[in-house]
């Protein structure tokens, strides 16, 4: 047991409400900062007191237990060195022995798997940033066998509504897209974040035996199989893909025959099923943009369209194209919407079109609205018509013919319908006062958890609300403005990420 007046030596805890008694007297713990962040490390000092454990604010000779996260030994004996004039405390540990503590009521046996090495031979291969956010990731990814069967268990768990498992994938997933070379062994990912046990246990399967048997068995299962054909369906969600799979409902050709009720957009999707379940190509993306920009600049000369989403990250194919659309004078894109949608409607290209107006209000949708990638600006989900002719005529200087047009392919057969020319690809619309552009343009380049990890850190690191709308500084109760993506960054207190490097 440490001496009472050794431990006098030590301030008195910051923000204590001197409520829990100290129940370990020989336990006194030091959380470090560093890699783990300020809020993280308040809001767990907090826990271990409320708990009854004595968690210091400051270093001191007297801490018992140094507790540090995503920090190998070498990096944590190096602080302690510029700490300590001599000795070491009795225990530098891994922030699973804090958190499995907290789980039992008091402090558990230190186990090896709890000790940070602290040997010289010890060498840190891999060294990322917690949050996606503070992280480049290209399209490039030299774990691609590792990352793909933790995506299809990501996907099995937001289809089976555990986002918190999905996300939790994912974000795993998202550490090893950052590496720059292939993982080859465990010990490689020492002092990694965001890998959790399952997504561990994932890893070593894939390295010690060429794939993950828990991926092939999810991927086999008649389940996910089943969620994956009916969630293909434009309209269709997890909740009901999971009660027509309740109903014995597992194919396209059982839903038909079972004379479910399906809404316009269900029965949009089902009709052109095969089409808007291939990748679109960047060229096809490109073939829309020109039409909509067409439209765009006919009903509202002046008003800007930017290719947003995917595309916009740099990715060859996808499964929707997105645009976003504004004018630079404030106010000038109200009721543009509805013009833009009459054009392609009398033009023929749309099979399928539904619009949401704006609902968004700064004074009460904005600091009071919970984190969410969803938004409220003006929108229209569509199913456009591509045709063979729109793809001919067409230019693109890299490509073009002596007559100016481009060489194309026919679109590939249907199986069901035989050769046609058209082929039917979703396709959204949004709208943004200019004055929101920056933010909307940030938040639906994508991709999805690089946004999440963005509107984590703005509330984790920075005491801010972050959407697709704005940004709220909670701390001085007031709005940072920003025209560019740039400005959002440093609002935000990160270094600029391009979009071709947010593919996490």
């Amino acid at each position: 047991m440490v001496p009472l007046k050794r431990r006098k030596v030590v301030p008195s805890r910051v923000g204590s409400t001197g409520t829990e008694p100290n129940k370990f007297p020989q336990v006194i713990l030091f959380l470090l900062e560093r890699k783990m962040g300020a809020s993280r490390r308040a809001f767990l000092s907090q826990l271990g007191r409320k708990k009854g454990f004595q968690v210091e604010e400051l270093f001191s000779e007297s801490v018992t237990h140094v507790i540090s996260e995503n920090n190998c030994g070498a990096e944590v004996r190096t602080w302690l060195d510029s700490q300590l004039r001599g000795g070491t405390p009795a225990h530098l540990l891994d922030i699973s022995w804090y958190t499995e503590s907290m789980k039992a009521g008091h402090p558990v046996e230190i186990l090896d798997r709890h000790k940070l090495q602290t040997s010289e031979a010890e060498v840190v291969v891999f060294s990322v940033p917690s949050y996606a956010c503070q992280r480049r990731t290209t399209l490039e990814n030299h774990n691609a066998v590792l990352t793909d069967a933790l995506a299809l268990l990501a996907e099995n768990a937001e289809l089976s509504e555990e986002e918190g498992r999905g996300v939790a994938f994912r974000r795993a997933a998202a550490v090893l897209k950052a590496l720059p070379r292939p993982v080859t062994s465990m010990t490689e990912l020492r002092g990694l974040p965001c890998l959790g046990d399952h997504s561990l246990r994932v890893i070593k399967d894939i390295l010690e035996n060429g794939a993950s048997s828990e991926a092939e068995s999810t991927k086999q299962s008649e389940r996910y199989k089943a969620l994956k054909v009916l969630t293909g369906i434009f309209g269709v969600g997890a909740k009901t893909a999971d009660r027509w799979i309740r109903e014995g409902i597992l194919g396209l050709q059982q839903l038909q025959e079972s004379g479910q009720t399906l809404n316009r957009a269900q029965q949009a999707g089902l009709e052109h099923y095969d089409d808007l379940n291939q990748p679109v190509t960047k060229a096809d993306a490109d073939v829309i943009s020109e039409i909509v920009e067409r439209a765009v600049v006919s009903v509202l000369p002046g008003a800007q369209m930017t290719l947003i989403g995917g595309f916009r990250r740099g990715k060859l194919s996808g499964h929707d194209v997105d645009f976003l659309i504004t004018h630079p004078e404030e106010g000038r894109e109200v009721g543009l919407m509805p013009k833009v949608v009459s054009w392609l409607e009398s033009q023929g290209f749309l099979l399928y079109q539904k619009t949401t107006r704006n609902s968004y209000l700064e004074s009460k949708d904005g600091p009071g609205r919970p984190s969410s990638n969803m938004d409220r600006f003006e929108r229209c989900f569509s199913i456009f018509k591509l045709t063979e002719k729109e793809r001919r005529r067409t230019k693109h200087p890299e490509t073009a013919t002596e007559n100016g047009l481009r060489t194309v392919s026919t679109p590939e057969p249907d199986p069901h319908t035989g050769h046609k020319l058209w082929r039917a690809v979703r396709v959204d619309l949004v709208v943004s006062p200019i004055s929101q552009f920056a933010f909307a343009l940030l938040g639906w380049t994508g991709s999805k958890l690089f946004e999440r990890e963005l509107r984590r850190w703005a509330g984790h690191e920075r005491n801010m609300s972050l959407s697709s709308h704005a940004l709220y500084d909670n701390k001085q109760r007031i709005y940072l403005r920003a025209t560019s993506e740039e400005e959002i960054f440093a609002h935000l207190g990160l270094e600029f990420i391009p979009p071709s490097e947010r593919n996490t």
